[in-house]
């Protein structure tokens, strides 16, 4: 249960958080063992169990990577966040495009423009006031079962993005800066402009005197000819970064790009996608997610950028979110405040006063970055070809079932994909499960490998006519307990190795490591708040640590 609490402002705690503390070796290794027995076979098994025992023998690696790793642990505030975020994100060369994530905001009430701009335009005043609730640290701390949590994420959601490397990414904040970014970036028809959110005292403009610029800027973007420039950021990073410099060599083309690097936030005012698309069962999210492809709105985004606001001629609202930098939670406390910020009655603004114009961003376009865009456009609509996504309301009970009998209600979920993931396959399979870390100093998410030898047990044992309902709940509570563990501690040995210039041990180059960590089922959840705001993550592959 998350809650908010008024008292402390939401930094002056952060002394207080405890460190992450390291597992016991031994323990994490066992459950590991326990992951590879109903994925693996026999003869695997019993190879990995050989390796293990060697890697965990009196003096051998394991314990002197443990040693390692705790007194990192020692000198670091967390010994996972320094690996993690390079390794599980800006390492991986795959396109943003689905491996990003979508909240899907209530279905607003208009169908045209006006209603748009001025939709758009208070989902932009709650984002400002949220940010000078980050920045005068009066947002208020997040706790979980009465402990608080990390808030650092917030101070980096804003102002921030990534930008493609030749092997690495890199995450550039610009919020750190004595004077930061006061504007932000509005997509329109696949063009780019900058708009002034903030008056010379430095106090936020009104939603009035944004609706003014966001006309301004719809009335100045008619033209459908231009480049799509933003579709470049779907493409897979290593040949981003290719076209990325060959872009910036431009110094008009490195101004555009700078600006909406440097800005605050993305505004995509979206066209309207007929309801009669095939894909668009569930339209919302997919349109959040990757726009609906190169005719629609994947051109309309800079997926390099942390927050994207999208707002749709049809009423479809939401935004997206770069994993790289901030995760599920974080965003649903900012979702839940645009949601009852929009709600509010709206007070008489004073009238609109004399503001900057919105500045187009201009792009000399070779034809090398023509070719690059052309390429682009045919991997966006593969891309959102290949994305099935089905919105499941289930409405025949709650959580209150499974608490009746002691069972964890996100336990009782995860064994229930399992268990409909092996009536389908006739078989286990590597499966994730994402876990806050957040009552860690910078704590992010964890790892939990749920499929272990319990829960095989348990779906193998399900339509056993002579097994108990007792029985199948004692296995869930069994495979509850055995998942308390965070299993990048063994991956966290590895990156020990590799930093300390020690041979990599044998059970790090064994066949069945890939299986481990091949996840064919990964899973996370998101409390939504009471205004059924909805939160969407596409099916997502960890890549192994190099």
């Amino acid at each position: 249960m998350l809650a908010f609490v008024n008292v402390i402002v939401y930094l002056n705690h952060q002394k207080g958080l405890p460190r992450l503390p390291v597992p016991p070796l031994r323990e994490t290794c066992e459950r590991y063992l326990s992951c590879l027995e109903p994925i693996v076979t026999v003869d695997e098994l019993k190879h990995t169990k050989q390796l293990m025992k060697e890697f965990l023998k009196e003096g051998g690696d394991g314990e002197k990577l443990q040693r390692s790793l705790e007194r990192k642990a020692c000198t670091t505030d967390n010994w996972v966040s320094w690996w993690d975020r390079r390794i599980n994100y800006l390492d991986s060369r795959e396109s943003l495009l689905i491996y990003n994530s979508g909240f899907v905001l209530p279905r607003m009430d208009f169908i045209d423009k006006q209603g748009q701009i001025r939709c758009a335009a208070k989902v932009i005043k709650a984002v400002l006031d949220f940010k000078t609730m980050i920045e005068d640290e009066t947002l208020p701390v997040q706790y979980m079962r009465g402990e608080p949590l990390c808030m650092m994420q917030y101070f980096r959601a804003l102002s921030s993005c990534r930008v493609p490397g030749r092997k690495t990414d890199s995450l550039v904040f610009h919020a750190k800066n004595s004077n930061g970014p006061r504007h932000i970036t509005v997509a329109q028809n696949s063009q780019f402009f900058t708009v002034e959110v903030y008056h010379s005292d430095g106090t936020p403009i009104t939603a009035d005197q944004l609706c003014v610029q966001l006309q301004w800027i719809c009335n100045s973007s008619l033209e459908t000819n231009a480049e799509h420039v933003g579709i470049l950021t779907t493409l897979r990073r290593d040949a981003w970064y290719k076209y990325y410099n060959k872009l910036v060599q431009d110094p008009s083309n490195k101004k555009s790009v700078s600006a909406i690097e440097r800005s605050i936030c993305v505004l995509c005012l979206d066209k309207a996608i007929p309801r009669t698309y095939e894909k668009y069962s569930g339209f919302e999210p997919l349109q959040v997610l990757h726009g609906g492809g190169s005719q629609w709105n994947s051109a309309n985004r800079w997926f390099d950028k942390s927050l994207q606001f999208i707002v749709g001629e049809d009423g479809t609202c939401g935004f997206n979110m770069l994993h790289a930098i901030i995760d599920g939670t974080p965003c649903m406390a900012l979702s839940d405040y645009i949601t009852s910020s929009m709600k509010k009655p709206q007070m008489m603004e004073s009238p609109v006063a004399l503001l900057p114009m919105p500045q187009k961003l201009h792009f000399n376009i070779t034809p090398d970055i023509k070719t690059a865009i052309e390429e682009a456009k045919q991997s966006i609509d593969k891309h959102a070809q290949d994305l099935d996504l089905r919105v499941l309301v289930f409405n025949h009970f709650g959580k209150k079932i499974p608490k009746a009998h002691q069972i964890s209600p996100d336990a009782f979920i995860q064994m229930a994909i399992q268990l409909a993931y092996y009536r389908i396959h006739q078989q286990c399979c590597a499966s994730y499960e994402a876990a806050s870390m957040r009552l860690f100093k910078k704590g992010r998410l964890g790892v939990i490998l749920s499929t272990s030898s319990a829960s095989a047990a348990f779906v193998k044992s399900f339509d056993d006519p002579k097994k108990t309902k007792m029985t199948l709940v004692e296995n869930t509570k069994r495979w509850v307990k055995r998942t308390q563990d965070r299993d990048r501690h063994f991956l966290a040995l590895k990156v020990q190795a590799i930093e300390n210039s020690i041979p990599m041990p044998d059970i790090y180059t064994d066949t069945s490591l890939d299986k481990a960590f091949n996840f064919l089922l990964s899973t996370s959840q998101v409390r939504a708040g009471p205004e059924n705001v909805s939160y969407y993550k596409p099916t997502a592959i960890q890549k192994e640590i190099d």
